[in-house]
């Protein structure tokens, strides 16, 4: 099924990436939502439809713990549209901060306001602090780092279809680790996947044995490379610092920033994010009726 023209949408299908990737690849904002791997993984739990807007921008409808939303990727349409939008919509979810800056006179003229969504914030990291771990700040990190390379031996290959069979393995073992599924639909699905998506990572292997993986996709124009996809074997000690540096000191330079996503809120996760001292922020804003 092709993309409809809006008012109609349709359910994101693999058939669609064709239209879908070479638009969402070339935004230079860097919103890690905003590209088709990650809106196609992510289509049953949000529910998310496609349609095409004039001037052919893009328009996804979805809905969050019963709220439905919609997502302007490709920025602001003119305001009836807006209005036609919010008939049938909830409130607009992760509308980027130069989209929100300049419209943001528009919507509130218009009787919507625009706020920052900061459990959604994209946390941005420079590649090379991660490679390198430098200075007092990452010190503990460091240590973890060097634990980890004194007690085990380790392999570090590219993530191929070979491999899928031992990534599998990981990720099974993580999930019963956590005692709940956490992602595990959409990261099992990201490596059945993973050469039709374009995604790319690295498998490590401890002892032999595989142990860890990491999976993503570049980012704004390919200055950014965006970490959907990271499960270990935490029996490892110290095994997640040591992927998070290996992977960044991994990737070619001219990727300037990582981007590992967002907490969603959760307090741990927010903190651990803290912890490796984020260069910046991919802020997003949502943006609901006045009142």
């Amino acid at each position: 099924m092709g993309i409809p023209k809006y008012p109609q949408f349709a359910p994101i299908g693999l058939e669609m990436r064709a239209d879908l990737h070479p638009r969402l690849s070339m935004l230079k904002d860097g919103i890690s939502e905003f590209t088709f791997a990650g809106l196609y993984l992510f289509r049953n739990t949000y529910g998310y439809r496609a349609a095409w807007l004039p001037n052919d921008t893009l328009v996804f409808s979805g809905a969050r713990e019963g709220k439905s939303f919609f997502l302007l990727p490709c920025g602001l349409p003119d305001i009836d549209l807006v209005h036609g939008l919010f008939s049938r919509h909830g409130y607009l979810k992760n509308l980027s901060e130069g989209d929100t800056a300049a419209g943001r006179i528009m919507l509130e003229q218009s009787g919507y306001t625009a706020e920052e969504d900061r459990n959604n914030f994209d946390y941005l990291y420079l590649r090379e602090d991660l490679a390198t771990l430098p200075g007092k700040q990452y010190h503990k990190k460091r240590n973890l780092v060097n634990a980890f390379l004194n007690n085990y031996t380790y392999e570090a290959k590219p993530l191929r279809a070979s491999a899928l069979k031992d990534a599998f393995y990981i990720l099974d073992a993580w999930r019963e680790a956590k005692g709940e599924s956490g992602d595990y639909t959409a990261s099992r699905e990201a490596l059945d996947l993973m050469e039709e998506l374009n995604l790319k990572g690295c498998i490590f292997y401890v002892g032999g044995k595989p142990a860890a993986y990491t999976l993503g996709e570049a980012l704004a124009r390919g200055r950014s490379f965006a970490i959907h996809f990271e499960k270990a074997i935490d029996s490892y000690k110290g095994i997640y610092q040591f992927v998070n540096q290996a992977f960044a000191a991994s990737l070619p330079k001219h990727y300037i920033h990582i981007n590992r996503e967002q907490d969603l809120g959760d307090t741990g996760l927010r903190q651990a994010k803290m912890t490796y001292r984020p260069s910046g922020f991919v802020k997003k804003y949502q943006v609901h009726r006045a009142g």
